[in-house]
């Protein structure tokens, strides 16, 4: 069965539930007869209705048929009218009642028939394109053009569509569900993950708390022990030397007395003088100390740089500080447990300089390649060659370097450096370094008595005893400051004179000199504010 046939056969059933007298009304517009006609099939519409219903099947390229038996005809056939329904209409019109709300079925299952608010007719078409329902005369008036379906045939539609949006909705109700399950058991596995967490730490801090303190403890009272053992026994040598020295004065002074004599009894008195002979007393007050504690300091050094930076590092990561550092990045840190005899120190620049001290290029250390000027205060590397200088043991002869004439043993010291290009090597030397050998043993931080800063266009890097430690962070620097404390053991260098780029831990047994190694064309000026 066509659609066309569909289509008129639910015209039959809404003419039949709508009107009292079917026989008079047409099927097209669900009306009365106006001016009926019948076509050569015998059945009757309005004379316009029939007439626009071909008209529109005639733009669709298809022949006029009936609407409700769809004979097809040759050619359009003449309309005439219908005069006994015309009688027979006009005089059913007199009689009628008003347009009532049809009803479809009889007693209790009877279901309501939607009518058109307009023309008070069922609604069996809808329009797709105005996307509402409409009856027969608005889908031959107003709806004419419009892709139009069936009222029940798009119920089925979207009766259809709605069965599969409740799946869709049905699955997402389960997958909801699953989802809340599954955040609910890890939530609590997280409860548990966090508070096992919390234990492990709690429980290592306290342990390493525990360890450092016994440990401490133990080399205390080696410490105490040397004190009261080696250093007792060099006090008791220090009375014995006093003592000897005193003796030898008196011998002296008998040995002058001597010459005043005659020259017989000086004769006589000199074969008797002897010279006092004693056993050698040791000078060294605690030998081997510094070998013995080596291996101890070492540790302290690690863990002082596995603690204040490393792990403040990762403890800043984790609890999410800002890519810029926070603020412990940017004042100084000087040791795990401060010395004793060591103040807090401020943070910021202005806390710097309260440690800031007044230093000096030492002329007779200076390479031939390397120019001082500014009272001893600017180094400059010389691109025309070496310039001839005098002979001197404390000279470096190979390498490019030149130590400052102040050197430290104690106390907290603060000064900056300005660098015209980063190709240079700043940090502190002891005292012993070499000076006279060729190849990079001599520089600073290539040997265990120094500890240096290089500054590189591409990276900054720290050096000691010849081991490189890539550092992170910006690495070109105009100006450089370096914050030494002796007793805390600790070498903090500052880029511009502000943030932290790199802490050294060490424990200082000699006198620590500021070094320098520039490279050519390069000039390093220290800083007086």
């Amino acid at each position: 069965m066509s659609n066309h046939e569909h289509l008129f056969l639910q015209i039959h059933r809404v003419i039949k539930m709508d009107c009292q007298n079917p026989n008079l009304t047409c099927a097209i517009c669900l009306d009365p007869f106006r001016v009926p006609v019948t076509i050569p099939c015998g059945h009757t519409f309005c004379e316009r209705c029939i007439t626009l219903h071909w008209d529109t099947q005639s733009k669709s390229d298809n022949g006029p048929q009936c609407p409700i038996c769809s004979e097809k005809f040759l050619t359009r056939p003449i309309l005439k009218r219908n005069v006994s329904l015309s009688v027979l209409t006009e005089a059913a019109n007199s009689t009628s009642s008003p347009v009532r709300e049809c009803v479809s079925g009889d007693g209790e299952g009877a279901t309501a028939i939607s009518l058109c608010d307009l023309h008070k007719k069922p609604l069996v078409y809808y329009c797709k394109q105005d996307k509402m329902a409409v009856c027969c005369k608005c889908g031959v008036t107003k709806c004419n053009f419009h892709e139009k379906v069936l009222l029940e045939m798009e119920r089925e539609t979207q009766e259809l569509l709605l069965k599969r949006k409740s799946a869709e909705v049905e699955k997402l109700i389960k997958e909801n569900d699953r989802s809340i399950d599954e955040l609910t058991e890890n939530i609590d596995k997280a409860k548990v993950t966090l508070k096992q967490t919390s234990i492990w730490l709690d429980t290592k801090f306290c342990t390493l708390m525990e360890a450092l303190a016994e440990k401490h403890e133990a080399t205390s009272h080696f410490i105490e022990r040397q004190n009261l053992g080696a250093l007792s026994q060099a006090e008791e040598w220090l009375t014995q030397l006093k003592d000897r020295a005193k003796t030898l004065k008196e011998s002296q002074h008998h040995i002058e007395t001597l010459h005043n004599l005659p020259d017989s009894q000086l004769i006589k008195e000199s074969t008797l003088v002897k010279v006092p002979s004693f056993k050698e007393i040791p000078v060294d007050a605690m030998p081997y100390l510094q070998e013995r504690l080596s291996g101890v300091t070492e540790v302290l050094s690690r863990v002082s740089k596995l603690v204040s930076e490393d792990l403040d590092k990762a403890v800043s990561a984790a609890v999410g500080q800002d890519k810029q550092g926070s603020p412990q990045d940017k004042r100084p840190v000087l040791a795990v447990v401060p010395s004793p005899a060591a103040p807090c120190h401020p943070g910021g620049k202005e806390g710097l300089n309260a440690y800031r001290c007044s230093l000096t290029f030492d002329p007779r250390t200076a390479n031939g390649h390397l120019l001082l000027s500014q009272e001893n205060r600017r180094a400059e590397h010389l691109t025309s060659g070496p310039r001839p200088v005098p002979q001197n043991d404390a000279r470096f002869d190979h390498t490019w370097q030149v130590l400052c004439f102040q050197g430290f043993s104690h106390g907290q010291h603060y000064w900056e450096l300005e660098v015209s290009k980063p190709w240079a090597y700043l940090g502190v030397t002891y005292e012993d370094i070499p000076r006279k050998e060729r190849g990079k043993r001599c520089m600073v931080g290539m040997n265990k008595l120094s500890w240096s800063l290089q500054l590189d266009e591409q990276q900054l890097s720290a050096w000691h005893s010849g081991s490189r430690e890539a550092l992170a962070g910006h690495p070109r620097h105009k100006r450089i400051g370096m914050l030494l404390d002796y007793e805390a053991g600790t070498l903090t260098y500052y880029g511009d004179g502000e943030t932290r780029l790199h802490v050294f831990h060490c424990a200082f047994t000699q006198k620590l000199f500021p070094a320098c190694w520039i490279g050519e064309g390069v000039s390093i000026t220290l800083c007086s504010t």
